[in-house]
């Protein structure tokens, strides 16, 4: 079992892992007594269809389509602990599937997180942590945050880890917490004690429409993202999108200094300003590469515009992002259903532009497959005890989710983050899904 030690009060990083081998069509019961593969606890707030949960252990316990065939889980789903089972149709209003799937796949479930980690006994008896604290009943701050318990969770790991002497992988799906001392010290833990941490959501891994890229060190001016969804939640997805790229140019990233949320005609009018012709330009180039773009009759009202977009997508809300070296990102929450970038090139003077394709279930897809490639980066993690990716750029985007969060509950005015001074470079490979 590959893990970090613990000599006297710090553990070691974990020494690399080599990749175990796929058993193709080997039901889980058939692998409970191969000793050389990984074992890891799964840790969900709830199970119904569609969830994040479901999505993440359907693929570890049965497998996933890749690269033109079944893949089989290339680890044991030693452990979960889901933490709600409600009745009837539950507060998400849809019928809870978490008893269904632990018979499914003849999981062992577990009151605790302690216990989930130890299998019941006293020290860590897993390989990997999966966390998935994302759907359930759990109370809002004053400012409209869901208290997910991502950094509850992850702290009950770390107890386990001190405790054992000794820690494993971690992975956090989506952001990291609400507040931004917590995420800091989430990223703080995994760093003192030595184990891999691989944190985010599908975005920046599922498949590009073209597939296209940022190249590494490319001198990079600005970025923007067009996408839908709600605050202090898809708000993160579109951020993502932007981060995966902009942490490519040159020089890395090196944090940022404030964000600005508007909504509305505060936010149209804010980019109709004269120092924003290139973000109104990547805007443009943006919204050209989505597949759901608000029409009536068929088609859209207008060619596809700054102009035309300010009316048919007056309804939405953005994120004004500056970065410590003066690069810009804007994140734009609007009334369609795709999640698109663009991003201008300073030396060439070309826009780089792109879909981040999300085949939705119930919107002519059945299975959530930008779901493999995650699945896949978290088998990865734990198999080679290394994160693909840093998560630098999931704290960072965690920040910004906070940033806007603030922003908007005082009154849309400006943020300054000096905490968010965050530098880092991303992996040389982007990862997304190619195949």
């Amino acid at each position: 079992m590959t893990s970090a030690r613990l000599p006297r009060r710090s553990l070691l990083r974990a020494a690399s892992a080599g990749l175990a081998a796929p058993l193709v069509g080997v039901p889980m019961a058939a692998r409970a007594g191969d000793s050389s593969r990984k074992r890891i606890a799964v840790l969900g707030t709830v199970i119904f269809e569609h969830s994040h949960t479901q999505h993440i252990l359907d693929r570890l316990a049965m497998g996933y389509s890749w690269r033109g065939a079944w893949q089989a889980p290339r680890l044991d789903v030693a452990a979960v602990h889901v933490a709600q089972f409600p009745e009837g149709d539950g507060k998400e209003k849809k019928p809870d599937l978490g008893r269904e799937r632990i018979a499914r796949y003849g999981l062992k479930d577990f009151p605790s997180v302690r216990e989930a980690l130890t299998l019941g006994g006293e020290k860590l008896a897993v390989d990997g942590v999966v966390i998935i604290g994302e759907h359930g009943d759990y109370p809002k701050t004053a400012k409209g945050q869901t208290r997910y318990p991502r950094y509850e969770w992850f702290k009950e790991c770390v107890k386990v880890f001190e405790d054992s002497g000794r820690a494993v992988p971690v992975f956090n799906d989506k952001h990291l917490s609400t507040e931004w001392d917590e995420c800091a010290e989430m990223v703080a833990d995994a760093r003192r004690l030595g184990f891999p941490f691989l944190a985010g959501s599908s975005l920046p891994v599922t498949i590009r429409q073209p597939a296209v890229d940022i190249p590494s060190e490319a001198p990079l001016l600005e970025s923007v993202c067009m996408c839908y969804g709600g605050v202090d939640s898809y708000d993160f997805h579109g951020l993502e999108t932007a981060q995966c790229m902009s942490e490519r140019r040159r020089g890395g990233e090196t944090g940022v200094r404030s964000l600005h949320a508007l909504r509305g005609e505060k936010l149209w009018e804010a980019l109709a300003a004269a120092d924003r012709d290139v973000t109104r330009r990547l805007i443009v180039a943006a919204l050209n590469r989505s597949h759901n773009l608000p029409v009536e009759g068929g088609w859209m009202t207008g060619p596809v515009t700054f102009d035309w977009a300010r009316k048919a997508l007056a309804d939405s809300t953005g994120y004004l992002v500056d970065h410590r070296d003066g690069f810009r990102t804007t994140m734009i929450m609007a009334p369609l259903r795709d999640f698109t970038y663009a991003g201008l090139r300073s030396d060439t003077g070309e826009i780089v532009s792109c879909l981040m394709h999300l085949p939705m279930p119930n919107y002519g897809a059945t299975t959530a497959d930008f779901f493999h490639p995650l699945t896949r980066h978290i088998e990865e993690l734990v198999l080679r005890s290394r994160a693909p990716y840093p998560v630098e750029r999931t704290l960072l985007t965690s920040g910004m989710v906070i940033a806007g969060v603030d922003s908007l509950a005082a009154g849309e005015v400006p943020q300054a983050t000096p905490h968010m001074n965050v530098a880092y470079r991303g992996p040389r490979e982007s990862l997304f899904w190619q195949d």
